[in-house]
């Protein structure tokens, strides 16, 4: 009987595989169109582009060989990666039902899913609260459980949807949270059509646009790097972005979605609106083959350093690790990496540190930090043996 059901996993993980791999090379019938509307520097009328550049984002990895090969490999988990453990402990945090005036409390739930209390307001970025990303429930597995327990989250008022990538969009969570809260949901430009399909109204903005949540407080949809899909042919026919939230007072909040560098402007884009309290910056996912520093749809911490101090960011939140398995990387060197990095620069480790899951931080509003990282020692400091030792 075991004999039996092995043979059974294997053909179904077979028969996976081998649909993945057919879907990125031949139907069209899985496209869909998401947006319709004028040609843009972004928006070629038909698929959005990155305006510095898509190469890096369609590159393979150096050393990683074809793609079809990478893709086995990668899906099959026999690419020599590192161990992760099951699962994590995390004691579940809960939060109070609201946070008024100047004072802010920012608890990571895991991955880009923040919680952020402020003007009496609770947001949430990017919220996955499932046991598995991706089609057909066949994605990667949670290793570590939310930092909160969803009937523990208070009422929701505004949700920040970065991009359509399952991690980041995942219907089951902004079903129920359209179901108890019905909040205000903002995204990019075609996101709106996925979340329509659970019954959930969102407002899809382009990179520049703004919707006013109350006086004084606003969002605005940013510029960042990288690309958008849920079945491979229909690459890029909804837009990606990062989001500003300006509040009246003691800084603005920054969500950087799930990007690459590109070319390293954006950052200064959202800097220029307001200083930024709190920024979300992703660390994790970077790493495809051995040794691999940065992709071009994910920066790694070194990345992460520059973009954290061209935000001028008073205080950053590592995300985007730790949660789901994504890449070759182990576990803890995302965070690891950050803080070596971030000494190693010269720069203020408490202000860029990573946070534990569940547990709130209190956020003070917005000086300048005293010591910021010296970005041309960035790439010496990679070279250092506690970095390249890493896994």
């Amino acid at each position: 009987m075991a004999l039996v059901l092995k043979i059974a996993g294997a053909v179904i993980l077979f028969s996976v595989i081998a649909l993945c791999l057919a879907i990125t090379i031949v139907p069209r019938f899985l496209d869909r169109i998401y947006y319709e509307g004028p040609a843009s520097d972004h928006f070629d009328g038909a698929r959005f582009f990155n305006p510095g550049g898509d190469d890096d984002t369609f590159r393979m990895p150096t050393g990683s060989g074809s793609r079809a090969g990478f893709f086995w490999r990668y899906l099959t988990g026999s690419d020599g990666r590192p161990p992760w453990p099951a699962s994590v402990p995390v004691t579940q945090g809960k939060p109070e039902p609201r946070v008024e005036g100047e004072r802010m409390v920012a608890t990571w739930i895991g991955h880009a899913t923040v919680l952020i209390q402020t003007q009496g307001l609770n947001i949430l970025t990017d919220p996955i609260w499932s046991e598995r990303t991706g089609p057909f429930v066949f994605g990667p597995k949670r290793v570590t459980a939310p930092g909160v327990a969803f009937e523990d989250l208070p009422k929701i008022d505004l949700i920040l949807v970065s991009h359509n990538h399952y991690d980041h969009l995942d219907k089951p969570t902004l079903k129920r949270l359209w179901e108890r809260d019905h909040p205000t949901i903002v995204t990019s430009l075609g996101n709106d059509t996925v979340i329509d399909s659970v019954g959930a109204k969102a407002t899809a903005l382009d990179w520049g646009q703004k919707l006013a949540i109350r006086p004084g407080v606003e969002v605005i949809v940013a510029r960042n790097h990288h690309w958008g899909s849920r079945w491979f042919t229909d690459r890029n026919r909804a837009l990606w972005s990062a989001f500003v939230v300006k509040l009246p007072s003691g800084g603005n909040i920054f969500f950087a979605g799930d990007t690459g560098f590109g070319d390293g402007k954006w950052p200064a884009e959202a800097a220029a609106l307001g200083p930024i309290r709190l920024a979300m910056i992703p660390i994790g996912a970077f790493r495809f083959v051995p040794g691999q520093m940065d992709s071009g749809s994910h920066i790694g911490p070194a990345n992460a350093v520059r973009v954290f101090d061209r935000l001028g960011a008073g205080h950053a939140i590592p995300i985007h690790w730790g949660t789901y398995r994504l890449s070759y990387e182990a576990r803890d060197t995302p965070p690891t990496m950050l803080t070596t990095l971030m000494r190693c620069t010269g720069g203020d480790v408490e202000r860029f540190a990573p946070a534990t899951v569940g547990k709130p931080t209190e956020i003070a509003p917005w000086s300048a930090p005293a010591k910021r990282p010296d970005e041309s020692l960035i790439d010496a400091c990679l070279k250092r043996p506690e970095i390249a030792a890493l896994d």
